[in-house]
């Protein structure tokens, strides 16, 4: 079987499942081909549905968790977003596919997992991510306020950094708990109060910085 039937099979199968709930989104992760974000000794994987390990203790989400997340974060096509940890790329090249008229800024604080990150998103073409080697769990201040921002590694709690380059009426999704388990929350910023609501049970590898672990 072909990568593309590969990749219509599992967006088949996200769907029947509920992960995917909105043609847009679905329509996205049809387009970004997962084998271009992990290392070619994993490519005959790419489309089960796991995480894959793409080198330095780092992973690939599962694609039901993307599917999950960017459901979740709800991105418009002008939207301006933050995405915490840029791993191999494929996040960040899912959000481009929706946000064409906006901009994603992806930091990483690997250098190599980085300069992967935006090879693979310069190779396939995406002009409107931008990838960052820095800190993450500081954001992105230079660029704030941001419409949406996703964290896709996991934090003890709720970096204040973060909350503070959300707009109001803004999105954040971030893995909240241990090291082994956590809960991955939406957090809202309406009329100037937070709102958090739980969306599913989850595991990322840790989010390390000033205000990480």
């Amino acid at each position: 079987m072909d990568r593309e039937k590969e990749r219509e099979k599992l967006v088949a199968r996200l769907l029947s499942f509920g992960y995917l709930k909105s043609k847009k989104v679905a329509d996205a992760m049809l387009k970004v081909p997962r084998e271009e974000f992990i290392p070619y000794e994993q490519s005959a994987r790419a489309y089960e549905d796991r995480p894959l390990e793409i080198g330095f203790g780092q992973t690939i989400s599962a694609p039901h968790m993307v599917a999950t997340m960017t459901e979740a974060l709800d991105v418009k096509p002008k939207h301006k977003i933050l995405e915490i940890g840029s791993g191999s790329g494929y996040q960040a090249a899912i959000l481009a596919e929706l946000a064409k008229e906006g901009k994603i800024y992806t930091i990483e604080r690997i250098e190599n997992v980085k300069n992967f990150a935006e090879r693979n998103l310069k190779q396939l073409g995406y002009k409107n991510v931008l990838v960052l080697l820095g800190d993450g769990t500081l954001g992105y201040k230079e660029k704030a306020p941001y419409d949406r921002i996703i964290v896709t590694a996991a934090a003890p709690k709720v970096p204040k950094a973060m909350v503070s380059q959300l707009k109001l009426s803004g999105k954040m999704l971030i893995p909240v708990g241990g090291r082994t388990y956590q809960k991955l929350l939406l957090i809202e910023q309406i009329e100037k109060r937070i709102k958090e609501k739980n969306i599913c049970d989850c595991v990322f590898v840790p989010l390390i910085g000033k205000d990480g672990w």
